[in-house]
């Protein structure tokens, strides 16, 4: 862990940032780089939920960023299992000196990795000589183990069948809570989507055909508003939050309202679901529920700035009289 992380003002030339990545992936990656987790090696310990709880997203966006990081930016590399996430050209960008202090702290750092597979993931960016040895030096470990191992299992083959039995127990032992983790993702998985469609239909089924219809072009409409007015694309838990206030407000015209509220966030260049929320908020509590009641309490309160009186002077009396000679000889 580190109290500060430097980023190169190459970083923005960077074409692959430049032309494929949106504004929210520059904000995820700069994220990667500077977070609180980062360590000297670029591999390090993080959770998704951590990652939402920093950024303000929800796990689900999270998830979808890192599988565009993985797959199509083709940059980090994470194990579910381990928690631990590596980022591809961190040695280039960060490991181009040397010396002992950094040589320590780098091989301490190294020595707390659990997937090995992530240090020669890293390695193969790192371009000093010096530096790029110690990783590998990691993953030659593993290829000794692993070749003792089948050494191991030479000698043993006499007790081929006996082994299979033992091996298969352990295995089962070993495994079984890291299949229960990923059977507990996959049902989280599966129940979202369940609450999604559910609730999905719940709308069609109580309502008519024509109404369901209708509260569908609705939600598509509120939701390209959002997704085009630089809203945040994959924000789905705040469309959530913002699409119940179709069925959950005392708004006549609850679309035209929300879209009323998105456009003044806009105008003033507040893009976030609180603001828009607190606008939707204050019309509610002062029972202005159309468009045009929104419209006309904006005229009273521009005649009552323009027509606030100046406070008077002094009176003066009517009997008096202005004499310009007065205290002349």
């Amino acid at each position: 862990m580190a109290r500060y992380r430097m980023v190169r003002t190459d970083f923005w030339k960077n074409p692959v940032v430049m032309e494929e990545m949106s504004p929210e992936d520059k904000y995820f990656y700069v994220y990667l780089l500077t977070n609180p987790q980062t360590t000297q090696i670029g591999i390090y310990k993080i959770t998704k939920k951590q990652m939402a709880f920093d950024l303000g997203y929800s796990i689900e966006s999270v998830h979808a960023l890192m599988e565009r990081f993985t797959l199509h930016h083709k940059l980090i590399r994470y194990n579910p299992e381990t928690r631990e996430l590596a980022i591809k050209n961190w040695g280039k960008e960060n490991l181009q000196n040397g010396g002992k202090p950094v040589m320590d702290c780098i091989f301490s750092e190294l020595k707390e990795v659990e997937d090995h597979s992530l240090i020669q993931y890293v390695a193969e960016s790192i371009t000093k000589q010096e530096i790029r040895s110690l990783y590998q030096s990691f993953c030659k470990q593993d290829e000794l183990c692993c070749s003792q191992e089948d050494s191991n299992q030479d000698k043993n083959n006499t007790y081929e069948t006996e082994c299979e039995e033992i091996d298969d127990a352990l295995l089962s032992r070993d495994t079984i809570r890291g299949q229960k983790e990923k059977e507990k993702q996959k049902e989280k998985q599966k129940q979202q989507q369940k609450d999604f469609s559910l609730n999905c239909e719940s709308h069609s089924d109580n309502e008519n055909p024509l109404r369901s219809n209708q509260k569908n072009e609705e939600i598509k409409e509120i939701v390209e508003f959002w997704d085009n007015n630089g809203f945040g694309l994959t924000n789905v838990n705040a469309k959530q939050q913002l699409l119940a206030w179709l069925d959950d407000s005392s708004f006549l015209y609850p679309k035209e309202m929300i879209l009323k509220a998105m456009n003044i966030a806009c105008a003033n260049n507040k893009r976030k679901l609180n603001y828009v929320v607190g606008i939707l908020r204050n019309w509610e509590n002062e029972s202005i529920l159309t468009v045009e009641e929104i419209e006309s309490y904006q005229e009273e309160q521009k005649t009552v700035r323009t027509t606030r009186q100046v406070p008077a002077g002094r009176d003066i009396p009517r009997d008096f009289v202005l004499d310009l000679t007065r205290g002349e000889k």
